[in-house]
């Protein structure tokens, strides 16, 4: 495999229990890791949710093997945040695709 196309510098993290400074937790996000990976353009269709037109914006991010990238973890690269819905190893087990979706800076 070629690192080339690898230029991504991303953060993995996951919904974690955050302390708030005063005895309780908070939900966040904690970063479990940094990767290397490749990011495709990513693409956009719309739907009607509640007789309201939604947009989706979906990447494919290419990533060396791991088990502990799974759904429902989050790749941040530099502000850009995706939730990963599902991570596809392929034949060879040579490169794990992660199919995303764009997360909105409200729900960050």
């Amino acid at each position: 495999m070629r690192a080339g196309p690898l230029r991504h510098r991303c953060s993995v993290q996951q919904q974690a229990r955050i302390p708030d400074g005063m005895g309780g937790y908070k939900q966040g996000w904690a970063e479990l890791r940094k990767v290397w990976a490749e990011i495709t353009v990513p693409t956009g269709r719309t739907s009607v949710v509640a007789q309201q037109i939604t947009a989706l914006v979906t990447a494919e991010i290419r990533v060396r093997p791991a088990t502990d990238l799974v759904a429902g973890l989050r790749i941040v690269d530099g502000t850009t945040r995706y939730f990963i819905e599902a991570a596809l190893p392929d034949n060879a087990h040579s490169m794990l695709r992660l199919l995303c979706s764009l997360v909105k800076a409200q729900e960050a």
